[in-house]
């Protein structure tokens, strides 16, 4: 699978991000990393799937972006970073290719060539949610963060299904193994002497990874949880000049694991072809 590698190498160039437009590999007050890594999960589904490919050729599916859900018991409403959806209207002209350049996904010549190969999957007004897919990020105060993090997944799967018990809700979680971190939070002021944080390593990542598997999985319509959620962890110090890598050892989940990444996609494609071969 690609995405991890997509993943890492897009989140190792800077760009303009937060409020103040600096340059970061990665901002808390920024979604573009959950939109790249949103990318890379529908990228080696599209791969994955012959009959997603298949819907995307005839146009019985599209994308959309931010889309807000309802949840139909409860009024509960949550926006969603990429969805996978039936047409409620006419398709726009961009396609999953150019939604990379906009997120400024990087891709090597192998992951370029498998793009173009794949068929023109569009943005269109959203109709009946197929697939919600929702990206979090765990990259400093891990800790502090956990519980915050924990509500924010757990409502996203509670929503999808509450709009649509057929519809598919697919989490990614990345998880930072630096033992430095520079926070955009703490380093506000251009020229200023630059805070770096200190994180206890493994322990701070091995904390995360064993609170998301905590979150409900489910196996069919009538029980709660994710359809399919995977964990990578990165080392990641958004100092500006050092790439992101991705983490193989522990805790990265391993191979056999439920949560690896590319069990994941094996997982959600094959409940893609099952639940709706039908449409």
């Amino acid at each position: 699978m690609d995405g991890p590698d997509i993943i890492a190498a897009s989140l190792s160039v800077p760009h303009a991000r937060g409020p103040s437009r600096a340059p970061w590999q990665y901002h808390s007050r920024s979604d573009l990393h959950s939109k790249v890594a949103c990318w890379a999960v529908l990228f080696d589904l599209l791969q994955q799937s012959a009959l997603m490919r298949r819907h995307a050729t005839s146009g019985k599916i599209v994308f959309g972006i931010n889309h807000e859900l309802r949840d139909f018991a409860t009024g509960r409403k949550k926006v969603l970073d990429l969805v996978i959806a039936r047409p409620s209207g006419l398709a726009t002209k961009e396609t999953l290719a150019d939604l990379a350049q906009r997120y400024h996904v990087v891709l090597n010549p192998a992951q370029t060539a498998k793009l173009t190969s794949l068929p023109e999957l569009r943005r269109a007004p959203v109709g009946a949610v197929l697939m919600a897919l929702e990206a979090k990020a765990a990259m400093t105060e891990h800790v502090k963060a956990l519980p915050r993090l924990y509500d924010e997944l757990n409502s996203s799967h509670q929503t999808v299904h509450g709009a649509s018990r057929q519809a598919l809700a697919v989490g990614l979680v990345m998880v930072n193994a630096a033992a430095t971190f520079v926070s955009p939070d703490l380093n506000k002021t251009p020229g200023a002497t630059v805070m770096v944080s200190k994180h206890s390593q493994p322990a701070a990542a091995a904390a995360v990874v064993a609170k998301v598997k905590e979150i409900p999985r489910r196996t069919g319509s009538a029980t709660e949880g994710y359809d399919g959620l995977g964990i990578i962890v990165i080392t990641a110090t958004n100092d500006g000049k050092t790439p992101v890598s991705r983490v193989s050892a522990p805790p990265a989940p391993s191979r056999g694991d439920i949560f690896y990444y590319d069990n994941m996609i094996t997982r959600v494609a094959n409940e893609y072809d099952t639940t709706f071969k039908s449409i």
